[in-house]
């Protein structure tokens, strides 16, 4: 993994490596971020930065012995712990018993989750951790010399599963072996020890813009670039999630909420009627994918009409779109009502509720809230 196949994140990379230049760098780092923000892969293109042996300013170079071992996940001195189930009952659940399975894991899915890692394990229902028996290995592995005579990297991929048991750590984390660096990758910081916190050196992953998201789809040919650009837009700065959309998504969302809304300000029942009936025949998710891009847009529009000078970062007919609706006469506070019942929808449907009754329902809400009325009440 190269610091170039992790999607954004470019302040943290250059962040990173002007620690590094500095000679600055923290034994110990923690770096931060929402699920799907891509902790784990810019872990592992650090890891690799630091045992190239032809790096440049800004890169591994991907090619020497070093960077092939760690794009492998098999070099000696990279030491890896992650939360795991017992193998069999009266076990402890240890990485060096899955580290078979989590390198394929990766290689399949480096911006996977850790509900999905538990799956690939067969974990089903059970809880994963990171037991106290873990931390002391970790503890006498990096106490040994390093294999190849350079640096030890240990990444802790999800401290939170830590516990109190984290607590063995302290001693290591405060005062590592020389040439050693520890790397933690976390998602929820306020399950962390502060014990651990405050022994590490944090760098913050921020969500993922959506055009280093849409970029990274179209390049990697996963959905075209319209498709992208949609999508990147409703994952919410998650490339995690995006993944899951474009998995789960086989048609262009656009012309049918152009439809809707040209049918809600014409106040065209029938069509509003064809709208409800479509859809529902769509899947649950495909639905909720749809309600959220419609809130994605009605956003854009309120930015497009509030804050007039800022780019929009939609293809050129979502953008049009999005000026024209900013320019109609709907309030901002019917903005937010429309918002508000997209989301109620998206709740009742999430619920099992009758998607088409609620599909209905909701176009007709939107049609009398853009047009400033009252909905009757008997």
């Amino acid at each position: 993994m190269q610091f170039k196949d992790v999607v954004g994140q470019q302040a943290a990379k250059e962040g990173l490596l002007n620690m590094w230049h500095r000679d600055v760098f923290p034994h110990a780092l923690m770096l931060a971020g929402g699920e799907g923000t891509g902790g784990l892969p810019l872990g592992l293109a650090l890891a690799q930065y630091i045992f190239c042996t032809e790096k440049t300013e800004t890169d591994s170079c991907g090619a020497c012995v070093n960077c092939r071992k760690v794009s492998r996940l098999e070099h000696a001195d990279i030491h890896m712990s992650f939360p795991t189930i017992p193998p069999k009952p009266g076990t402890k659940g240890m990485s060096r018993l899955y580290i078979t399975h989590f390198r394929e894991f990766i290689r399949q899915s480096p911006y996977g989750t850790t509900f999905e890692w538990l799956q690939h394990i067969n974990a089903e229902n059970k809880q994963g951790n990171i037991v106290a028996e873990e931390c002391r290995d970790i503890i006498d592995t990096l106490n040994l010399k390093s294999y190849e005579g350079g640096r030890k990297v240990q990444l802790i991929w999800r401290p939170e599963y830590l516990g109190k048991e984290g607590n063995i750590l302290l001693k290591l984390i405060e005062e590592p072996p020389k040439d050693t660096i520890i790397i933690f990758i976390a998602e929820n910081m306020e399950d962390i020890l502060p014990t651990i916190l405050s022994r590490t050196q944090t760098v913050r992953l921020a969500p993922i813009h959506p055009r280093d998201i849409a970029d990274a789809l179209a390049s990697r040919s996963l959905t075209d670039p319209a498709r992208a650009a949609q999508v990147a837009h409703i994952a919410m700065g998650s490339y995690t999630e995006a993944l899951r959309l474009v998995r789960n998504a086989d048609n262009d969302l656009f012309p049918g909420v152009k439809d809707l809304f040209n049918n809600i300000f014409t106040n065209n029942g029938l069509g509003i009627l064809k709208f409800a009936d479509e859809w529902s025949k769509a899947g649950r998710e495909q639905q909720k994918n749809f309600l959220h891009y419609i809130i994605q847009l009605l956003e854009q529009a309120i930015r497009a009409r509030y804050t007039p000078d800022t780019p929009l970062t939609l293809p050129d007919a979502e953008a049009q779109f999005v000026r024209k609706l900013a320019g109609t006469k709907t309030t901002f506070e019917a903005f937010q009502k429309l918002i508000g019942a997209i989301t109620d929808t998206m709740f009742f449907i999430e619920r099992n509720a009758h998607s088409k009754t609620q599909l209905h329902a909701l176009a007709i809400r939107m049609h009398y809230i853009v047009s400033n009325k009252q909905i009757p009440v008997e």
